[in-house]
């Protein structure tokens, strides 16, 4: 008895991790920045797919907007763990996220 409930135990477990979200690594997305306010930390950046990505730079975040241009094509990378199926108005850019150029 001691046997059959410890392997319902396990499945029961993997059951629900399968229902968790999975979390990625590193998230990048290269497009276009469609929408840009340098001083207040704000750009929107459509991808191949036509799909908008909106970012918010916190302060301490190191990075500097005032270099980039609407129609400037970019790579934005948000370098820590994040959840894929996460929904907010615009991805907050922190201390180690980076937006650079990309080439065409």
């Amino acid at each position: 008895m001691r046997r059959l409930f410890a392997v319902l135990s396990v499945v029961l477990f993997l059951g629900a991790a399968a229902l968790l979200p999975a979390v990625a690594e590193e998230r990048t997305v290269v497009g276009t920045i469609v929408r840009l306010d340098p001083a207040g930390g704000v750009l929107a950046v459509r991808d191949a797919a036509g799909a908008s990505w909106s970012y918010k730079v916190e302060a301490d975040a190191g990075i500097d907007l005032s270099a980039f241009r609407p129609g400037d094509r970019v790579k934005v990378t948000i370098g820590r763990a994040t959840p894929l199926n996460m929904i907010t108005a615009a991805d907050l850019l922190r201390k180690g996220d980076r937006v650079e150029k990309a080439p065409y």
